[in-house]
């Protein structure tokens, strides 16, 4: 829940703005991330991160922790960590002192911690009631303390918040002793609420002349404002609006200042998701949201970061060391799809995945190596005879030779980040057309859909935006997610129509071209449970015409699997036709109906698409109601872990018109990034397609998850 900018002298110092430091660091070129992972056990230690450019950051010791909770703590769990480089040249530490397994969020102390070289620290621990009894006796919590080093007093300023028995949590301040290892005054208010509400997490920044405290309102819209003092502990004047970019709940905000610039990167934990969200500023009152340019390979909760120097940059991973995914930051961006590149220690390959027109032959990968890694050779190499030998130099300077093989694949097919494929081949067009969930938003939070079509199943054009809930649906601007799409011929003139999930409701919509625009209904056409269904979800619809009838049919469902027959318009259906068809415990969601030589095949996503087990399933039917009949062998696709290859699922099924010829369009985690993700992992996620076969008696084969894709088809 905070910074490290508080470093009044390191910072003002490393950037030379003049706030007296006598050694101030000459090149901070790199950042340290402190955090904690969460509420259960082993989660609430010291861990950190680093980074080159404050964007791209990677977990130290495989992000586990450097510091264990037990070894600093009376509770025996730490959260919260605040670090400031001082200005004596020592860094400097404090944190929460809490167990939540045992405390819930109870607590009564801090911890105080000293190092030379950020990896060896002294420390000691204080407990309010104990030191201030007679005015802070009855305190129940003491949270997220943070460092300031006040140059009047000339002193370490630690400030944290604090909640009495029938008050408010109110942020204070007291004045650390000599030797860092408690405090030598009594807390004193530093700024409260002036409606009398609930402050924490706060967190000082000095910035053209005053002092800018951040902090979380707490239990009245959980969000992050500021207030402004042109003195550091006194006179603080509440800027009254909310600064964070998002609806959600947060908490922990902590800014820093890139180096060499003059934008801010303002970061909090959105807690109730799992997520992090970062935020750009050049003035600290507008701030941007910056989450596309970020990339973790942890899950942080509530940290600071500080700016370091090379120098400590290679004595961290000297002492810590660093994924051996993660020495390459980025590629030739030109040439390359920087987001699919796979480093194999143990294999000792590299891959690289060309777009389009890459030169095989004067390939040059532009490798940007993490701090103390270099590769060798540079420049332009000729790959047209295979693999090329570079040679990886570590940071202790033992060296590696590793393969480096550059090849054109196809999966995944669409580039970037796109989940729940639908599919449809359009008689209009001579195309297939594709209809994906827009990802790579927290929390699946993302607004719009878009299309992409294609005449092979390979090389696919990006047709754009075809329906964005914030501006062309009336009845909800949340969560699009799983649509479906379906080609009919009305009176003579095509007609498309677009299933999709919006706000946990399937709604319809209507265009007179595949690639769209399309015109929203007005309202959802399914925003009910089926009777007799408890829990679950309305969402993920597939539509289905059944060829031996020309009948058309609508199914849906998260946890359960409704069925029933549309009516003509294609937007509207009888109620009492409905069915309940989930065919087992292993039914998710993601329904998908065909049609092949006779028999109706049912496939359906098992477990959670954030599971690496996200796979799929399958059972045949008589009719397009069912009832389902489940084959013995009936897994269609799974991950293929040798491969990189995880979360494989909710997918769509196409034939080639003419033909006995099918594929498989689903997505998988992200590769080679997704399966170290965590819950990220689950709208980080990509479409690939691979062929989808079946034996003499009609059963599924089970599909190969594949890096290579489709060639093409004629």
């Amino acid at each position: 829940m905070k910074n490290l900018l508080n470093l009044s002298c390191f910072l003002a110092c490393a950037l030379w703005i003049g706030t007296g430091c006598s050694t101030p660091p000459q090149n901070t070129e790199a950042y340290l991330f402190t955090y904690f992972t969460g509420n259960g056990p082993g989660e609430e230690s010291v861990h950190y991160a680093i980074s080159k450019d404050g964007f791209d950051f990677r977990a130290l010791n495989n992000n586990q922790p450097v510091i264990s909770a037990d070894t600093i703590s009376t509770r025996g769990g730490v959260r919260d960590p605040h670090i400031l480089r001082g200005e004596d040249g020592s860094f400097y530490m404090v944190l929460t002192d809490l167990y939540v397994p045992e405390d819930g969020w109870t607590n009564q102390g801090m911890v105080f911690l000293k190092s030379d070289d950020l990896i060896h620290w002294a420390h000691s621990t204080i407990q309010i009631p104990e030191v201030f009894p007679a005015e802070f006796g009855d305190v129940k919590r003491v949270w997220a303390p943070q460092t300031f080093y006040d140059q009047d007093a000339g002193k370490y300023m630690v400030y944290f918040s604090m909640l009495q028995e029938g008050g408010h949590d109110i942020i204070y301040y007291a004045y650390a002793n000599e030797d860092f290892t408690g405090l030598e005054t009594t807390p004193k208010q530093l700024f409260f609420h002036p409606e009398g509400k609930s402050c924490i997490d706060g967190d000082i920044i000095f910035h053209e002349g005053k002092y800018h405290l951040f902090f979380k309102t707490e239990g009245h819209g959980n969000g992050i404002k500021k207030a402004v003092s042109d003195q550091l502990t006194t006179g603080y004047v509440m800027e009254d609006r909310y600064l964070q970019q998002t609806e959600e709940a947060v908490e922990g905000s902590g800014i820093f200042k890139l180096n060499g610039t003059d934008n801010y990167i303002l970061m909090y934990d959105v807690y109730m998701k799992g997520a992090y969200q970062f935020t750009e500023s050049t003035d600290l009152e507008n701030f941007r949201i910056i989450d596309d340019q970020v990339k973790m390979n942890f899950h942080p909760r509530h940290g600071t970061v500080l700016p370091i120097t090379m120098e400590e940059v290679n004595r961290l991973v000297e002492a810590y060391g660093i994924d051996d995914q993660n020495w390459i930051l980025s590629t030739n961006s030109e040439q390359i799809y920087g987001n699919n590149v796979m480093l194999d220690q143990q294999l000792g390959t590299i891959y690289l995945p060309l777009k389009e027109g890459a030169d095989l032959g004067q390939l040059d990968p532009q490798f940007e190596m993490f701090s103390g890694f270099e590769i060798s050779p540079s420049g332009p190499q000729d790959f047209n005879n295979g693999s090329v030998d570079y040679t990886l130099t570590m940071p202790d300077e033992t060296e590696k030779v590793f393969q480096v093989v550059a090849r054109k694949d196809n999966n995944p097919a669409l580039k970037g980040y796109y989940a729940d494929p639908e599919i449809i081949y359009s008689d209009k067009t001579g195309k297939f057309h594709l209809y994906p969930t827009s990802d790579g938003f927290t929390g699946w939070s993302g607004t719009y859909f878009k299309s992409f079509s294609s005449k092979d199943l390979t090389n696919w054009q990006d047709d754009g935006v075809i329906l964005d809930l914030t501006k062309d649906v009336a009845w909800t601007s949340r969560n699009a997610w799983a649509p479906c799409a379906i080609e009919k011929k009305i009176d003579g003139e095509y007609k498309y129509f677009y299933y999709f999930t919006a706000g946990q409701k399937v709604g319809v919509a209507v265009a007179n071209d595949p690639a769209g625009p399309f015109e929203d209904l007005g309202k959802p056409l399914v925003d009910f449970r089926p009777e007799g269904v408890r829990g679950g979800q309305e969402i993920d619809p597939d539509v289905f015409t059944d060829p031996r009838t020309g009948k058309d049919y609508l199914y849906w469902g998260n946890g359960y699997l409704a069925a029933v027959p549309l009516n003509e318009d294609m937007v509207s259906f009888d109620k009492s036709k409905l069915k309940v068809l989930t065919p087992d415990n292993t039914f998710r969601e993601g329904t998908e109906v065909f049609f092949r030589n006779g028999k109706y095949y049912f496939l359906w996503s098992e477990n959670d698409t954030r599971d690496e087990d996200y796979r799929v399933r399958y059972a045949f039917a008589d009719s397009p109601m069912g009832p389902l009949t489940i084959p013995d062998n009936n897994l269609v696709i799974a991950k293929a872990p040798d491969q990189g290859i995880y979360g494989t699922g909710h997918n769509s099924v196409i034939q080639v018109p003419g033909k006995d010829e099918w594929y498989i369009i689903y997505h998988r985690f992200t590769r080679p990034h997704g399966i170290a993700m965590g819950r990220a992992a689950g709208y980080h996620r990509e479409v690939c397609i691979d062929p989808l076969t079946f034996d003499a008696e009609g059963n599924i084969i089970p599909v190969e998850p594949s890096v290579e894709g489709v060639k093409g088809i004629q």
